[in-house]
């Protein structure tokens, strides 16, 4: 990553086929001008394929092969996939369900990151492939096992349990301290000693959710932990290349607490697959890659995974339109990536993931997705010159926060079906209509240079975070608490005394109840607007009323109510908007004083990135007509200078090294 060019490729499998199906691909690699593969995630048992017995000749071959082709190798611990053999002497590594059964071999990610076993045998193969490539000149970057969590993600073994204890009494301290902190009086579940405390396996009638939660922490943690484990095991073998490992995120997704994970990652790094179902998947890819780029804003990112057209896992696997593979890829970028990489270079003929696209497709080179592949990469080549470069500031911020998420899913809640991330891309969506770039940041990050602070459904919160945010409202900010946000504290225990307790007194509400809507049912607001799902029975204390519920049980109850604080200002959005979101988006953003920093025309998308006082910005038109652009400088992709404006084409990109005289 160090030298200034954007990565393309992807996971390469060459286990699956004959050597002279290597060296065809190589050819078309060089044809498609691929920079970087992905090598060995799954190659475990092709490695070592006994205890301590190793083969290395063949790994040797085909990482010289893409050595002397100058092809980058991004080299994996195979650890997301332990050999049979392993599985076959110690079943005691597979992870263990929610009732206790444990698995059987036969899928990936066959590991409990609490095993000692495991321990020992997964950094065992990580060091001894440090050991003999970690100065190999091809090996650019390494990539610890794969999706770490994405199967395996809570173990509720006897070494789960164990490992959770220690982990509980370290949180903790003392066994007071816990059941405070859960409310274990309730249901008469106190613990008499941490020795009680077990993995919280299938009950009858459901589980204390603050437990579930303290669990889900402690998962990620385990999780972490075994990414550090083969890292450290990698380091004292000799490497210095950068290490990272495969993040999945996604709207929906959380298997983990990135935040919490990125400072020990050299590179942030994502899997990001769109939903052929969602038609409007584009504006969800642009809400993952700010969230992506707001765990470091301080250097690039990497998309590490995306697919080349359909996928094999959703109900209806559709593959992508012309031209959709090229502007998701150029999106990541103009996101702040600095590549787009695919699962996977060559689609498997067998295998679970058979149906999975690569870039050579099962048909062959004759076909229209192989032409994109090489158009592609052509594009990249082309616009290399943005590598390093960042996405310019941003006024605007939405936080983010997954075990808020955990939070809400664990345990019975007034909606037990709603996805509290749906606020938060919708209010990205309408952001980034308005040309203002947000960025999508986790709590703790440094909140001091936004204007305006979005906080969509943000359901539990520390006192120490609902204090920074109200630090920003009272230092200038726009600051907009959405419903469901600040119900409950970092131990999901209810905050009493009126919704919602953490921002109660910064807003100047009183919340009584909640409201939340039957399905199909709507309520009206008096401004026009039109709530679906979630409601509130809400009073201002000393908030101005910008809007009020119309009609029904709320009818005259404030809905939306702003108040001053310090030299800013501080909104709250009782309802689940559906229709009147822009125009609450549009009394924000002018409350803020904030206005686009980049072109805004309807289903385009404009980034700008920035380096050294150098700028580049992004065009991708969605639409399915060409559209006209102020922009002046030269056209990356067209290989033009771009005077005054650019029509950029139906479903086309162009990438414009500015002038300066051209950015807003």
């Amino acid at each position: 990553m160090t030298a200034r060019r954007l990565l393309f490729g992807g996971d390469y499998n060459p286990e699956q086929w004959d050597e002279d199906i290597w060296r065809e691909d190589i050819r078309l690699m060089h044809d498609a001008r691929v920079t970087t593969v992905t090598l060995g995630v799954f190659a475990w048992g092709f490695l070592e394929v006994d205890d301590d017995e190793w083969e290395w000749d063949w790994f040797d071959r085909i990482i010289g092969m893409l050595s002397d082709a100058a092809i980058g190798v991004d080299l994996a611990t195979p650890t997301a996939a332990p050999p049979t053999w392993l599985h076959r002497r110690h079943p005691e590594i597979i992870p263990v369900d929610l009732t206790g059964s444990r698995y059987h071999p036969g899928g990936r990610l066959g590991w409990c990151a609490s095993n000692p076993t495991w321990h020992a045998y997964s950094t065992r193969v990580a060091r001894r492939l440090g050991e003999r490539y970690g100065r190999h000149p091809a090996v650019t970057m390494w990539h610890v096992g794969n999706e770490l969590g994405g199967g395996n993600r809570l173990c509720y073994c006897a070494e789960s349990s164990a490992a959770f204890r220690e982990w509980v009494r370290t949180r903790y301290g003392t066994i007071d301290a816990l059941n405070r902190a859960w409310g274990t009086a309730v249901w008469g579940l106190r613990y008499r000693d941490f020795d009680d405390v077990t993995a919280p396996l299938a009950s009858e009638s459901g589980h204390n959710p603050s437990l579930l939660l303290a669990f889900d922490r402690f998962s990620s943690d385990a999780l972490r932990d075994q990414y550090r484990r083969e890292r450290d095991a990698l380091h004292a073998a000799g490497v210095r290349t950068p290490i990272t490992t495969n993040l999945m995120l996604t709207v929906g997704g959380s298997v983990a607490d990135y935040a919490e994970w990125a400072p020990d990652l050299d590179i942030v790094a994502i899997d990001h697959y769109t939903q052929a179902a969602d038609p409007r998947r584009e504006r969800e890819l642009s809400f993952v890659a700010s969230r992506a780029r707001g765990l470091d804003r301080t250097a690039p990112w990497l998309l590490m995974e995306h697919a080349a057209s359909a996928v094999n896992w959703q109900e209806r696997n559709r593959p992508k339109a012309p031209g959709e593979m090229t502007r998701h890829s150029i999106q990541h970028i103009a996101h702040g990536s600095d590549g787009a990489l695919f699962f996977q270079w060559r689609a498997s003929a067998s295998g679970v993931e058979q149906y999975h696209s690569g870039l050579v497709p099962h048909a062959g080179t004759a076909t229209r997705q192989w032409g994109e592949v090489v158009a592609l990469g052509s594009i990249l080549e082309r616009i290399s010159e943005t590598a390093g470069s960042l996405v310019s500031a941003s006024q605007v911020a939405i936080l983010a926060d997954i075990p808020a998420k955990w939070a809400w899913e664990e345990g019975q809640k007034p909606l037990n079906d709603y996805p509290l991330e749906r606020s938060g891309r919708r209010w990205h969506e309408a952001l980034a209509a308005r040309g203002l770039v947000p960025d999508v940041v986790p709590p703790a990050a440094d909140l001091s240079g936004y204007r305006l602070l979005v906080v969509p459904g943000m359901y539990a919160v520390g006192d120490a975070v609902a204090a920074r945010i109200a630090d920003a409202a009272a230092a200038g900010a726009t600051v907009v608490i959405g419903h469901l946000s600040g119900i409950v504290d970092e131990e999901n225990r209810v905050r009493t005394g009126g919704y919602p307790g953490a921002f109660r007194e910064m807003l100047g509400v009183f919340g009584e109840e909640f409201h939340p809507l039957l399905h199909g049912e709507t309520t009206a607001l008096a401004s026009g607007a039109v709530a679906v799902d979630w409601a509130e029975r809400l009073r201002s204390v000393d908030a101005e009323i910008i809007d009020t519920y119309l009609g029904g049980p709320l009818n005259g109850l404030p809905a939306v109510t702003r108040r001053h604080v310090g030299s800013g200002s501080a909104w709250y959005v009782s309802a689940d908007l559906d229709e009147g979101l822009d125009a609450l988006v549009d009394a924000v953003v002018a409350d803020a004083g904030v206005a686009a920093r980049v072109p805004v025309a309807p289903d385009v998308e404009a980034v700008r990135r920035e380096r050294d006082g150098a700028t580049w910005l992004f065009l991708v038109n969605h639409s399915e007509v060409p559209v006209s652009i102020p922009a002046s400088g030269f056209d990356l992709v067209g290989g033009r200078d771009v005077e005054g404006t650019i029509e950029v084409a139906a479903g086309g990109v162009s990438v414009i090294r500015e002038v300066s005289e051209a950015r807003p």
